[in-house]
């Protein structure tokens, strides 16, 4: 009479560890692809309600305050100036931990790329909020140079991996530098 065996072959374990390890590798680009998409969208999005509530202080008050840097923590005196009343909660960091840059009147043009016409100056309104991204350096591997002749200087396909390193930013508002589109991000 044959015995019945419990358990599995060498053979059968090699074949499903092979199998896990090819799907692995298919996944965990397009997942990592994916984390960093909604990381970017997000912090975006708190690009703008920091703009926003910006906008609102000027409105109230005529000019913002002034601030040029990146914000420490929660409770960095300019997070003080605009919550609760223009913003409930500010955000002060973005999706990957790094403090988001805001430059107002004279300092708008410290980062980002931004560079005003023959003749113009910062006034007391300007400001520029922004992220350095995924790698938290200014710049990034496209390199941009806002330019108020060519309103499209500063954005940029997102086409690999590397492109979440580029920084994002908003000046008075507007979009200066930022993602066009999302493309199948394969490295």
């Amino acid at each position: 009479m044959l015995k019945k065996r419990n358990g599995f072959t060498l053979i059968e374990l090699l074949i499903v560890v092979a199998i896990i390890g090819i799907l692995a590798a298919l996944l965990i680009p397009n997942a990592m692809s994916a984390m960093n998409k909604a990381k970017q969208k997000s912090t975006m999005k708190d690009i703008l309600v920091i703009s926003t509530a910006l906008a609102d202080f000027m409105t109230d008050n005529g000019d913002v305050p002034e601030h040029t840097g990146r914000l420490t923590d929660s409770s960095d005196a300019y997070i003080l100036n605009i919550s609760p009343f223009y913003v409930k909660v500010c955000p002060w960091a973005d999706k990957w931990g790094y403090g988001y840059v805001i430059n107002t009147r004279d300092a708008v043009t410290t980062n980002f790329g931004i560079t005003l016409g023959a003749g113009e100056t910062p006034g007391d309104d300007d400001f520029a909020v922004g992220s350095t991204g995924r790698d938290g350096e200014f710049g990034g591997p496209v390199g941009y140079e806002y330019d108020s002749t060519d309103f499209e200087a500063g954005f940029y396909n997102v086409t690999s991996m590397g492109d979440f390193d580029e920084d994002l930013a908003v000046w008075n508002g507007s979009w200066i530098v930022g993602p066009k589109t999302y493309s199948d991000v394969t490295t």
